[in-house]
C-alpha cells in the first residue's frame, strides 16, 4: 500500500511539474508566434468560407510575419 501511495506522489509531483513548464510555453507560443482563429460572416466569401453564411473556415494566424513586417500584396490581415 506504501508503495501505491509513493508511485501516486511521484506522478502527481510529474504532473504539476510538465504543466508548469507547458503553460507558459503555450502561452508565448501563442502570444508571439501564431495562434489559431474562426473566421465567420459571409465578410471573406468566397475566399474564406465559400460554403455560404453559416459554415466557418479556422485558419492560422502568424504573428511572427506581422512582427518583421513581412506583408506582402495579396495576405490576409486580421485586425483586433
Amino acid at each position: 500500500m506504501a508503495q501505491a501511495q509513493g508511485l501516486g506522489k511521484r506522478y502527481i509531483k510529474a504532473f504539476f511539474k510538465g504543466f508548469f513548464v507547458a503553460v507558459p510555453v503555450t502561452v508565448t507560443f501563442l502570444d508571439r508566434v501564431a495562434c489559431v482563429a474562426r473566421v465567420e460572416g459571409a465578410s471573406m466569401q468566397p475566399s474564406l468560407n465559400p460554403g455560404g453564411r453559416h459554415a466557418s473556415d479556422v485558419v492560422l494566424l502568424n504573428h511572427w510575419s506581422i512582427r518583421n513586417y513581412d506583408v506582402q500584396r495579396g495576405d490576409i490581415v486580421s485586425l483586433v
